[in-house]
């Protein structure tokens, strides 16, 4: 790097790059594409820039960032950033100007292009038994001939009601019960947990209770907030795993945590503000939107607001208090990272956990502001590799109860894959590393408005059709210049392999095919890099002034990625000892967007039926919903985490050889019968 430039990375969005040095955040931010507010066009007026510098030596990405990287503090931020984040270490992105390497984290609220996190819950089945569940009693006033206390009265009406005994109160809930019996005129709802403890007394006849599932990713973190009476999915609500700063990859953020003195606790404290975040943006959204209310002319003073109710709609308007139930599942590394646990050996072979049981923990102990008597469901783990996710992903699927062999496909930052059938089933992981959502490739990036999500090469002029999210039309029903596009993101990922492999333009080795490509303008040596690149959006189609291209590096860590996957669904058939499978079921964010031909041209598994491949969306969060509204669930999974044989597959005989193999497109030895038809014959048998 020479001495004029410095390097910048941006997260969550994962974009990096060397910009020139004495450049203000925003403008690296366009050059490196990523979409930071500035609404006031850089005149420090709107506050709406606001970013955090981090502190700290970040080993995933060799830089050493700090505040004091950027030019000193101006008086105009003053206006937008109190004192207790400055020393955190917010600016105002317009008025920073970089001095020497940084890694900039832009909060939500600062992102202009918002990233699109598909974690929407799908229609499954889950039987009704929460382990919250409310009761209305009615209680006669305490009397000198009859003075019983209150907690004892509630529970003689309870046990006459409906049958319940032994309870015991938690304290805080046991504050609120004087007041709330009064206030209900001696009528008090009680909402307990798993029929054993009293968390919460509400006045009068109240029917209804809340709860959220809660799927912590590596990369994104999502929410489904329900009514715990009705089973009903009130919202979904999503974000970027405030860890990313840290590294794309668990052992990247366990390293941190070894190499920083408190690493461990700002992982966690990152993590349990972030839940709160989502907590509290579920909740706003039970109110009517607002908008500032237009001042009189030379008129003062701070903004005001007003709501401003949907006609028709009714709002609920909750508390935090209203949530009575969380059940919460993560990776084995982001696990132990939230609760505190030390995660070091989960990085060292043979990679044991703390704990493998699944946890009750009241929210409270962990600073989570939801009612402060409420506990949160732990999902247990399976191993070093195979977290609560995947548990969650099995009780959303239940291969267990059938006879069909169901291969299952959590992809991610971390492959995590489950085959078998009520008989038996099996698990392993692999470290497809974080390239398939976008990081480490030149211009990969998360799902946000203006990333290629679909993409078609046309196999006899290399001409390429693609789509960009937040635009609906194609490339080749566009203008250039409505294209807007800024990289490419998961789905094109996974896309552009297999295109690349279909159209010609690279061989099943994964190299570009020079001779073929000979005239063809998409396909150059880089000037500066000497490496092959081929060109899938020009700049005049991008929003950031530059060809958008794939290139041989970029083609390598796919095929990484993918060769990963390959190799441990093979072995895993090869330990069932199955001849073909009876279902393919790929999991997680891919599972919503994956083009299932193309997950099979570019060779993520092995040969079967396009028919029986399935996308099953984010079933880890599914399997974390059905905790929640189904306390026979939370046993299933207890039972699941210790049933399910876990397989190393780096030690497994074969591996490298199978891993290797498994490079190629679709493979370098095993045949795939069924894309005869789909990819031409002279690509697919080639030598």
């Amino acid at each position: 790097m020479s001495d004029s430039k410095v390097n910048v990375i941006f997260q969550p969005s994962g974009r990096r790059g060397e910009v020139p040095k004495g450049v203000n955040i925003i403008e690296a931010s366009r050059l490196l594409g990523v979409d930071i507010e500035a609404l006031c066009g850089e005149k420090k007026v709107c506050g709406k820039c606001v970013v955090r510098i981090e502190e700290g030596h970040f080993e995933k990405y060799n830089i050493t960032s700090s505040p004091s990287h950027v030019t000193p503090w101006q008086e105009e931020e003053d206006k937008f950033i109190n004192p207790e984040n400055r020393k955190k270490g917010f600016r105002l992105g317009c008025v920073a100007c970089i001095q020497d390497d940084i890694l900039v984290f832009v909060p939500e609220e600062s992102r202009a292009g918002k990233q699109v996190v598909s974690k929407a819950a799908r229609d499954i089945h889950i039987d009704h038994n929460p382990a919250i569940k409310v009761y209305y009693v009615e209680v006669d006033p305490p009397t000198f001939e009859e003075p019983t206390a209150d907690f004892e009265r509630v529970c003689g009406g309870l046990e006459r009601e409906y049958g319940i005994t032994n309870l015991t109160a938690d304290i805080f809930a046991l504050r609120q019960l004087p007041k709330a019996l009064r206030d209900g005129n001696w009528s008090v709802t009680v909402s307990v947990w798993n029929d054993r403890e009293t968390i919460r007394f509400r006045p009068g006849k109240v029917d209804h209770a809340y709860g959220m599932a809660i799927d912590v990713g590596t990369t994104t973190v999502a929410g489904y907030f329900c009514d715990l009476t009705t089973m009903e999915v009130i919202d979904t609500v999503s974000m970027m795993n405030p860890q990313c700063k840290y590294g794309e990859d668990v052992m990247a953020r366990i390293t941190f945590h070894m190499t920083t003195p408190d690493g461990l606790k700002r992982m966690s404290d990152d993590i349990i503000e972030g839940l709160n975040e989502l907590i509290d943006k579920a909740i706003l959204n039970t109110y009517p939107p607002k908008k500032k209310k237009k001042k009189k002319k030379g008129e003062e003073g701070p903004d005001e607001f007003v709501e401003v109710p949907e006609e028709g709609k009714e709002y609920l308007r909750l508390a935090r208090e209203d949530i009575e139930d969380i059940t919460i599942g993560f990776n084995t590394a982001m696990h132990h990272i939230l609760l505190g646990l030390d995660p070091e050996h989960v990085g060292l072979a043979p990679f044991p956990p703390v704990i493998h049981h699944s946890m009750d923990i009241k929210a409270r102990d962990l600073c989570i502001n939801i009612s402060p008597s409420a506990y949160m469901f732990v999902l247990p783990i399976e191993a070093g590799f195979v977290g609560a996710d995947n548990v969650g992903v099995l009780l959303a699927e239940e291969p267990y109860k059938h006879e069909a062999n169901q291969l299952i496909i959590d992809i991610g930052t971390n492959g995590e894959l489950v085959l078998g059938n009520r008989h038996k089933l099996i698990s392993s992981s692999c470290a497809t590393g974080p390239a398939l959502e976008g990081a480490q490739l030149a211009f990969g990036m998360r799902a946000a408005p203006g990333a290629i999500e679909r993409i078609e090469i046309d196999s006899e002029t290399k001409e390429v059709n693609y789509k960009v999210i937040g635009r609906d039309a194609w490339r080749k029903f566009s203008e250039a210049k409505d294209m807007k596009a800024k990289g490419i993101c998961g789905s094109g990922i996974l896309d552009v392999l297999a295109e690349l492999y279909r159209s010609g333009v690279i061989t099943k080795s994964g190299v570009f095919n020079k001779k073929a490509l000979k005239d063809y303008p998409r396909f150059r040596k880089n000037a500066d890099t000497k490496q092959p690149e081929f060109v899938l959006a020009w700049a005049d189609e991008s929003s950031i002034d530059k060809d958008i291209v794939i290139t041989q590096k970029d083609v390598r860590q796919i095929q990484l990625a993918k060769g990963a996957l390959y190799a441990g669904c093979k072995l895993m058939v090869k330990r069932m000892g199955l001849k073909k499978l009876d279902a393919v079921k790929i999991a997680g964010a891919f599972g919503t967007h994956v083009d299932r031909e193309k997950a099979l041209i570019m060779g993520l598994f092995p040969d079967c039926e396009i028919d029986m491949i399935q996308g099953v969306g984010n079933a880890a969060g599914d399997g974390c919903r059905a905790a929640l509204l189904n306390v026979k669930k939370r046993v299933e999974a207890d039972w699941c985490s210790r049933n399910v044989e876990y397989i190393e597959l780096t030690v497994e005989e074969n591996f490298q050889q199978e891993f290797m193999e498994a490079m190629q497109l679709p493979h370098m030895t095993d045949k795939f019968p069924h894309l005869e038809g789909l990819v031409p014959e002279e690509i697919l048998h080639q030598k």
